[in-house]
């Protein structure tokens, strides 16, 4: 069996190394000839993955079985366009635009009463008429709200709004790239690890985020929610409508919710895996499902090993501390510091390092994680520890 890999960056080595342990052929194409999922690969095309075309006479030369999906923005789009093309399983082009493009995916919940926002889209060309139109049609989106691109995005270029004279000012800085702008839905916020066969959704982790402020809202952990939570069974149950409103199959799923007075809303959905070290190793430790093993097996044998066991109490967090960094504590000061709870330790900062704020995940990422089995602390016992943790690398006590 031979299986394509669509976007070779780095989150792709987990899928590809599983593809291997497996005796499956991989075929890696990016744009980036120094992505590293190419070295990986077993054949390495370097292929510009927002050509379509392109891509699909590639994929099509390679004659692979399916594509794997792995962490990728925009253009999952081009994943849906090959296997429509190609006649291959998994997701559509229709689906994988239902996905990234923001406004779309809005249009489409809305219409079924799971998405109770306003939000409308920003197109300019130029002009001062156009401008004005698009400034007037502001004004009838309740504040506090957020500017964002309708496609991709990662954190970049998001604006918060409190008030409506706010937006004028911000609107000449986005240009014409498309936009869109709807109100700020407060609440806690989650992400979720699913997976979507032809006769099944599978629910596999519920993750509570803690976030940066607004706007760039990026995650700086991730705690598992055990299913016995109201909120797990809220959320569970909203998303099978979400994924029947997207018309998602044959898939795996990564979406963020905000949970709120009015209950959950769907910030983002996407047929892919997780990032930021979920999918590959937070998820399958807190629930023993390797999302990207058990749909690789799904494609090989029609399995669906998907249902997770026990879901354990852990919590994944990055270095998201400011400051000149005086020293690296220990991974056994720090397993001290955490009462024998500390489960992996990734610490890629070093002693001299001037650590900038969070402003989105390329700024955070590369600093490392570590994963805490957290069961029975209080988020204040918790909170206190990671305190104590920013000390130690700061303040060198």
């Amino acid at each position: 069996m031979r299986a394509a890999i669509i976007g070779a960056s780095e989150e792709a080595i987990h899928t590809i190394e599983i593809a291997k342990k497996h005796h499956i052929e991989i075929v890696a194409l990016d744009g980036n000839p120094k992505a590293k999922g190419l070295i990986f690969a077993d054949i390495p095309k370097v292929v510009d993955i927002s050509r379509e075309e392109e891509t699909i006479q590639a994929v099509k030369e390679a004659q692979v079985d399916c594509v794997l999906t792995v962490p990728i923005g925009r253009f999952l789009t081009t994943i849906g366009a090959v296997n429509d093309a190609l006649h291959l399983p998994g997701i559509s082009k229709q689906m994988a635009v239902g996905c990234t493009d923001k406004y779309t995916f809005h249009i489409k919940l809305q219409g079924k009463g799971l998405r109770p926002c306003h939000c409308f889209l920003i197109e300019q060309d130029g002009t001062k008429e156009k401008e004005q139109q698009v400034i007037e049609k502001s004004k009838t989106v309740s504040y506090p709200a957020i500017l964002k691109p309708r496609y991709g995005s990662g954190s970049r270029g998001i604006y918060s709004l409190e008030k409506k004279e706010e937006f004028p000012g911000v609107l000449s800085e986005i240009g014409e790239e498309s936009y869109i702008l709807e109100e700020l839905i407060p609440g806690q916020e989650y992400g979720v690890d699913m997976a979507v066969t032809q006769n099944k959704t599978y629910f596999i982790l519920l993750r509570a985020k803690e976030n940066t402020p607004l706007p760039a809202r990026q995650a700086v952990s991730y705690r598992a929610v055990m299913p016995d939570q109201p909120v797990y069974q809220e959320i569970k149950a909203y998303m099978e409508q979400v994924i029947e409103c997207l018309g998602l199959q044959d898939c795996l799923l990564h979406g963020d919710i905000m949970y709120g007075e009015k209950g959950p809303f769907a910030i983002e959905v996407s047929a892919r895996p997780s990032g930021h070290n979920l999918h590959n190793l937070f998820t399958p430790l807190c629930t023993g499902i390797d999302p990207a093993e058990s749909y690789l097996l799904y494609r090989m044998t029609g399995e669906e090993k998907f249902q997770p066991g026990e879901t354990k109490d852990y919590m994944i967090h990055y270095f998201d501390m400011e400051g000149m960094v005086r020293q690296i504590p220990s991974k056994e000061q720090v397993n001290a510091l955490f009462e024998g709870r500390l489960l992996q330790w990734n610490c890629q900062i070093q002693a001299g390092d001037h650590l900038g704020p969070v402003v989105d995940g390329h700024s955070l990422m590369g600093r490392g994680f570590f994963i805490l089995d957290v069961h029975e602390k209080s988020a204040t016992q918790i909170a206190d520890w990671i305190a104590q943790l920013k000390r130690l690398f700061i303040e060198g006590e």
